[in-house]
Protein backbone atom coordinates (compact mmCIF):
# COMPACT_ATOMS: atom_id res chain seq x y z
CA UNK A 1 0.00 0.00 0.00
CA UNK A 2 1.09 3.38 -0.85
CA UNK A 3 1.89 5.76 2.32
CA UNK A 4 -0.38 8.22 0.85
CA UNK A 5 -3.34 5.40 0.73
CA UNK A 6 -2.32 4.07 3.90
CA UNK A 7 -2.58 8.16 5.72
CA UNK A 8 -6.14 8.05 4.09
CA UNK A 9 -6.88 4.98 5.91
CA UNK A 10 -5.67 6.22 9.21
CA UNK A 11 -7.62 9.29 9.03
CA UNK A 12 -10.90 7.58 8.25
CA UNK A 13 -10.53 5.28 10.88
CA UNK A 14 -10.01 8.14 13.42
CA UNK A 15 -12.98 10.25 12.22
CA UNK A 16 -15.41 6.73 11.74
CA UNK A 17 -14.46 6.26 15.70
CA UNK A 18 -15.85 9.57 17.08
CA UNK A 19 -18.33 9.69 14.41
CA UNK A 20 -20.05 6.55 15.29
CA UNK A 21 -19.80 7.51 19.05
CA UNK A 22 -21.41 10.33 18.44
CA UNK A 23 -24.40 8.65 15.96
CA UNK A 24 -24.94 6.30 18.57
CA UNK A 25 -25.90 9.09 21.44
CA UNK A 26 -28.09 11.18 18.53
CA UNK A 27 -29.54 7.80 18.17
CA UNK A 28 -30.30 6.50 21.10
CA UNK A 29 -31.81 10.43 21.99
CA UNK A 30 -34.04 10.81 18.76
CA UNK A 31 -34.99 6.78 18.36
CA UNK A 32 -34.73 7.20 14.61
CA UNK A 33 -33.85 3.93 12.74
CA UNK A 34 -32.31 6.33 10.11
CA UNK A 35 -29.46 7.71 12.83
CA UNK A 36 -29.07 3.83 13.97
CA UNK A 37 -28.51 2.89 10.64
CA UNK A 38 -25.61 5.51 9.91
CA UNK A 39 -24.39 4.22 13.15
CA UNK A 40 -24.24 0.90 11.51
CA UNK A 41 -23.24 2.50 9.09
CA UNK A 42 -19.60 4.40 11.27
CA UNK A 43 -19.27 0.55 13.05
CA UNK A 44 -18.95 -1.40 9.75
CA UNK A 45 -16.46 1.26 8.09
CA UNK A 46 -14.63 1.41 11.52
CA UNK A 47 -14.03 -2.57 11.00
CA UNK A 48 -13.18 -2.05 7.47
CA UNK A 49 -10.66 0.62 8.37
CA UNK A 50 -8.63 -2.05 11.03
CA UNK A 51 -9.47 -4.70 7.85
CA UNK A 52 -7.31 -2.36 5.20
CA UNK A 53 -4.78 -1.74 7.71
CA UNK A 54 -4.31 -5.76 8.78
CA UNK A 55 -4.02 -6.31 4.49
CA UNK A 56 -1.55 -4.01 4.56
CA UNK A 57 0.64 -5.69 7.54
CA UNK A 58 -0.16 -9.12 6.10
CA UNK A 59 0.92 -8.33 2.09
CA UNK A 60 4.54 -7.09 3.44
CA UNK A 61 5.38 -10.80 4.68
CA UNK A 62 8.46 -11.57 2.93
CA UNK A 63 7.97 -14.38 0.60
CA UNK A 64 8.70 -18.14 1.80
CA UNK A 65 8.47 -21.44 -0.05
CA UNK A 66 4.89 -21.64 0.68
CA UNK A 67 4.37 -18.10 -0.56
CA UNK A 68 7.04 -17.96 -2.86
CA UNK A 69 5.57 -14.83 -4.93
CA UNK A 70 4.81 -12.71 -1.24
CA UNK A 71 1.57 -11.79 -0.10
CA UNK A 72 0.75 -9.50 -1.77
CA UNK A 73 -2.79 -10.19 -2.87
CA UNK A 74 -3.76 -10.17 1.18
CA UNK A 75 -4.37 -6.88 0.61
CA UNK A 76 -7.17 -8.06 -1.97
CA UNK A 77 -8.64 -10.59 0.22
CA UNK A 78 -8.92 -8.31 3.46
CA UNK A 79 -10.15 -5.37 0.75
CA UNK A 80 -13.39 -8.51 -0.19
CA UNK A 81 -13.92 -8.73 3.22
CA UNK A 82 -14.78 -4.81 3.68
CA UNK A 83 -17.93 -5.78 1.14
CA UNK A 84 -18.61 -8.63 3.49
CA UNK A 85 -18.46 -6.33 6.51
CA UNK A 86 -20.67 -3.43 4.22
CA UNK A 87 -23.12 -5.66 3.11
CA UNK A 88 -24.00 -7.52 6.12
CA UNK A 89 -22.67 -4.97 9.03
CA UNK A 90 -24.46 -2.35 7.39
CA UNK A 91 -26.79 -2.92 4.95
CA UNK A 92 -28.83 -5.60 6.06
CA UNK A 93 -29.18 -4.20 9.34
CA UNK A 94 -30.24 -0.74 8.36
CA UNK A 95 -32.43 -2.28 5.76
CA UNK A 96 -34.10 -4.26 8.82
CA UNK A 97 -34.24 -1.64 11.14
CA UNK A 98 -35.72 0.61 8.37
CA UNK A 99 -38.68 -2.20 7.62
CA UNK A 100 -39.20 -2.39 11.22
CA UNK A 101 -39.72 1.03 11.56
CA UNK A 102 -41.81 0.62 8.49
CA UNK A 103 -43.85 -1.57 9.65
CA UNK A 104 -44.14 -1.14 13.69
CA UNK A 105 -44.17 2.80 13.60
CA UNK A 106 -45.34 3.44 16.82
CA UNK A 107 -45.82 7.30 18.22
CA UNK A 108 -43.81 10.28 17.03
CA UNK A 109 -41.24 11.25 19.00
CA UNK A 110 -39.30 14.54 18.45
CA UNK A 111 -36.97 13.95 21.27
CA UNK A 112 -33.22 14.96 20.23
CA UNK A 113 -34.42 15.95 16.91
CA UNK A 114 -31.88 19.10 16.82
CA UNK A 115 -29.07 16.91 18.30
CA UNK A 116 -29.48 14.77 15.89
CA UNK A 117 -29.28 17.06 12.64
CA UNK A 118 -26.32 19.06 14.52
CA UNK A 119 -24.77 15.29 15.03
CA UNK A 120 -25.35 14.84 11.47
CA UNK A 121 -23.84 18.01 10.39
CA UNK A 122 -20.41 17.38 11.99
CA UNK A 123 -20.18 14.08 10.99
CA UNK A 124 -20.54 15.18 7.11
CA UNK A 125 -17.61 17.56 8.22
CA UNK A 126 -15.39 14.83 9.14
CA UNK A 127 -16.29 12.52 6.51
CA UNK A 128 -16.24 15.02 3.40
CA UNK A 129 -13.42 17.32 4.52
CA UNK A 130 -11.14 14.64 6.73
CA UNK A 131 -11.41 11.56 4.71
CA UNK A 132 -13.43 12.20 1.14
CA UNK A 133 -11.48 15.46 -0.28
CA UNK A 134 -8.05 13.96 0.22
CA UNK A 135 -9.07 10.93 -1.37
CA UNK A 136 -10.33 11.98 -4.38
CA UNK A 137 -7.38 14.37 -4.93
CA UNK A 138 -5.03 11.36 -4.70
CA UNK A 139 -7.65 9.70 -7.02
CA UNK A 140 -7.49 12.64 -9.30
CA UNK A 141 -3.82 12.93 -9.63
CA UNK A 142 -3.16 9.52 -10.36
CA UNK A 143 -6.11 9.40 -13.04
CA UNK A 144 -4.72 11.88 -15.43
CA UNK A 145 -6.65 12.35 -17.92
CA UNK A 146 -8.62 8.90 -17.49
CA UNK A 147 -12.15 9.25 -17.21
CA UNK A 148 -13.52 7.95 -13.29
CA UNK A 149 -15.36 4.87 -14.00
CA UNK A 150 -11.73 3.52 -16.46
CA UNK A 151 -9.59 4.52 -13.59
CA UNK A 152 -11.90 2.25 -11.02
CA UNK A 153 -12.14 -0.31 -12.80
CA UNK A 154 -7.85 -0.44 -14.06
CA UNK A 155 -6.62 0.71 -10.79
CA UNK A 156 -4.64 -1.52 -8.53
CA UNK A 157 -4.95 -0.11 -5.15
CA UNK A 158 -7.57 -1.19 -3.19
CA UNK A 159 -7.69 1.04 0.20
CA UNK A 160 -8.10 3.98 -2.47
CA UNK A 161 -11.13 2.77 -4.09
CA UNK A 162 -12.67 1.57 -0.92
CA UNK A 163 -11.83 4.85 1.14
CA UNK A 164 -13.36 6.66 -1.97
CA UNK A 165 -16.27 4.31 -1.70
CA UNK A 166 -16.93 4.23 1.27
CA UNK A 167 -16.69 8.03 2.60
CA UNK A 168 -19.21 8.73 -0.87
CA UNK A 169 -21.60 6.13 0.41
CA UNK A 170 -21.51 8.27 3.77
CA UNK A 171 -22.00 11.43 2.63
CA UNK A 172 -24.94 10.09 0.37
CA UNK A 173 -26.17 8.21 3.78
CA UNK A 174 -26.09 11.57 5.67
CA UNK A 175 -28.23 13.30 3.30
CA UNK A 176 -30.57 10.78 3.33
CA UNK A 177 -30.97 10.21 7.48
CA UNK A 178 -31.25 13.99 7.41
CA UNK A 179 -34.07 14.00 4.91
CA UNK A 180 -35.79 10.98 6.84
CA UNK A 181 -36.26 12.69 10.72
CA UNK A 182 -36.92 16.32 8.65
CA UNK A 183 -39.66 14.61 7.17
CA UNK A 184 -41.25 12.78 9.67
CA UNK A 185 -40.93 15.58 12.04
CA UNK A 186 -42.90 17.99 9.33
CA UNK A 187 -45.37 14.60 8.44
CA UNK A 188 -45.75 13.48 12.20
CA UNK A 189 -45.31 9.97 10.49
CA UNK A 190 -41.68 7.65 11.13
CA UNK A 191 -42.44 6.12 7.95
CA UNK A 192 -39.83 8.22 6.62
CA UNK A 193 -37.42 7.75 8.74
CA UNK A 194 -37.84 3.96 8.14
CA UNK A 195 -37.84 4.60 4.47
CA UNK A 196 -34.48 6.45 5.01
CA UNK A 197 -32.86 3.51 7.04
CA UNK A 198 -33.71 1.16 3.52
CA UNK A 199 -32.20 3.45 1.22
CA UNK A 200 -28.90 4.03 3.32
CA UNK A 201 -29.17 0.03 3.32
CA UNK A 202 -29.86 -0.43 -0.55
CA UNK A 203 -27.12 1.92 -0.81
CA UNK A 204 -24.60 0.07 1.33
CA UNK A 205 -25.37 -3.40 -0.34
CA UNK A 206 -24.93 -1.24 -4.01
CA UNK A 207 -21.07 -0.27 -2.74
CA UNK A 208 -20.43 -3.74 -1.50
CA UNK A 209 -21.44 -4.99 -4.18
CA UNK A 210 -19.20 -2.93 -6.86
CA UNK A 211 -15.99 -3.53 -4.21
CA UNK A 212 -16.73 -7.42 -4.40
CA UNK A 213 -16.43 -7.51 -8.03
CA UNK A 214 -13.47 -5.37 -8.34
CA UNK A 215 -11.53 -7.30 -5.69
CA UNK A 216 -12.77 -10.75 -7.06
CA UNK A 217 -11.13 -9.71 -10.28
CA UNK A 218 -8.37 -8.58 -8.88
CA UNK A 219 -7.97 -12.01 -6.27
CA UNK A 220 -8.17 -14.87 -8.98
CA UNK A 221 -5.26 -13.73 -11.07
CA UNK A 222 -5.96 -10.09 -12.99
CA UNK A 223 -3.56 -8.62 -15.14
CA UNK A 224 -1.50 -5.81 -15.15
CA UNK A 225 -3.29 -2.75 -16.99
CA UNK A 226 -3.26 -1.95 -20.34
CA UNK A 227 -0.53 0.32 -19.93
CA UNK A 228 1.49 -1.68 -18.29
CA UNK A 229 1.32 -4.46 -20.76
CA UNK A 230 2.07 -2.50 -23.29
CA UNK A 231 5.39 -0.35 -22.12
CA UNK A 232 6.45 -3.74 -21.42
CA UNK A 233 6.22 -5.17 -24.79
CA UNK A 234 7.57 -1.86 -26.13
CA UNK A 235 10.64 -2.66 -23.88
CA UNK A 236 10.97 -5.84 -24.78
CA UNK A 237 11.00 -5.02 -28.68
CA UNK A 238 13.32 -2.09 -28.12
CA UNK A 239 15.76 -4.24 -27.12
CA UNK A 240 18.62 -4.87 -30.12
CA UNK A 241 19.07 -8.40 -29.54
CA UNK A 242 14.99 -9.29 -29.63
CA UNK A 243 13.70 -10.63 -32.50
CA UNK A 244 9.96 -10.69 -31.76
CA UNK A 245 7.65 -11.22 -28.55
CA UNK A 246 6.29 -14.91 -28.54
CA UNK A 247 3.73 -14.29 -25.39
CA UNK A 248 3.67 -11.91 -22.88
CA UNK A 249 1.69 -12.86 -19.76
CA UNK A 250 1.01 -10.62 -16.67
CA UNK A 251 -0.57 -10.84 -13.07
CA UNK A 252 -0.89 -8.19 -10.78
CA UNK A 253 0.44 -9.36 -7.03
CA UNK A 254 -0.53 -6.29 -5.53
CA UNK A 255 -0.88 -2.76 -6.18
CA UNK A 256 2.85 -2.31 -6.92
CA UNK A 257 3.82 -5.41 -7.65
CA UNK A 258 3.55 -7.46 -11.42
CA UNK A 259 4.73 -10.69 -12.78
CA UNK A 260 5.66 -10.54 -15.88
CA UNK A 261 6.64 -14.10 -17.66
CA UNK A 262 7.73 -13.85 -21.47
CA UNK A 263 8.71 -16.01 -24.22
CA UNK A 264 10.99 -14.04 -26.48
CA UNK A 265 12.52 -14.83 -29.12
CA UNK A 266 16.42 -13.72 -29.97
CA UNK A 267 17.96 -13.16 -33.14
CA UNK A 268 20.80 -15.86 -34.08
CA UNK A 269 24.48 -16.01 -32.19
CA UNK A 270 22.81 -13.99 -29.65
CA UNK A 271 24.24 -14.70 -25.72
CA UNK A 272 20.79 -15.37 -24.50
CA UNK A 273 21.92 -14.68 -20.84
CA UNK A 274 23.30 -11.41 -21.26
CA UNK A 275 20.14 -10.58 -23.77
CA UNK A 276 17.85 -11.47 -20.48
CA UNK A 277 20.00 -9.16 -18.17
CA UNK A 278 19.32 -6.23 -20.68
CA UNK A 279 15.50 -7.47 -21.11
CA UNK A 280 14.81 -7.62 -17.10
CA UNK A 281 16.60 -4.01 -16.54
CA UNK A 282 14.32 -2.39 -19.81
CA UNK A 283 11.17 -3.90 -18.41
CA UNK A 284 11.94 -2.14 -14.70
CA UNK A 285 13.25 1.16 -16.59
CA UNK A 286 9.41 1.56 -17.65
CA UNK A 287 7.39 -0.32 -15.37
CA UNK A 288 9.09 -0.40 -11.71
CA UNK A 289 6.26 -2.53 -10.19
CA UNK A 290 7.34 -5.77 -12.49
CA UNK A 291 9.15 -7.38 -9.52
CA UNK A 292 8.87 -10.90 -10.68
CA UNK A 293 10.29 -11.00 -14.01
CA UNK A 294 10.76 -14.57 -16.19
CA UNK A 295 12.21 -14.48 -19.78
CA UNK A 296 12.20 -17.82 -21.29
CA UNK A 297 14.15 -17.82 -24.75
CA UNK A 298 11.97 -19.65 -27.73
CA UNK A 299 13.00 -21.12 -30.98
CA UNK A 300 12.54 -18.83 -34.00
Amino acid sequence: MASESKRLIILALLANIAIAITKFIAAAFSRSAAMLAESFHSVADTGNQLFLLRGDAVSRYAANTTHPFGRGKAMYFWSFMVAVVLFVGGAVLSIWNGVQRVLHPGDHENEGLFFALAVLAISAVFEIGVALVPAIRQFNSLRGTKGAWRMIRETKDSALIIVIFEDSAAAVGLTFAAAGLILSEVTGSVVWDGAASILIGLLLAAVAFVIAREMQSLLVGESASRRDRTAIRLAILSVEEVHHVERLLTMQLSAHEILVTAEVAFDEGVDEVGAIEILESSIVNVCPDATRIFIEPVRR
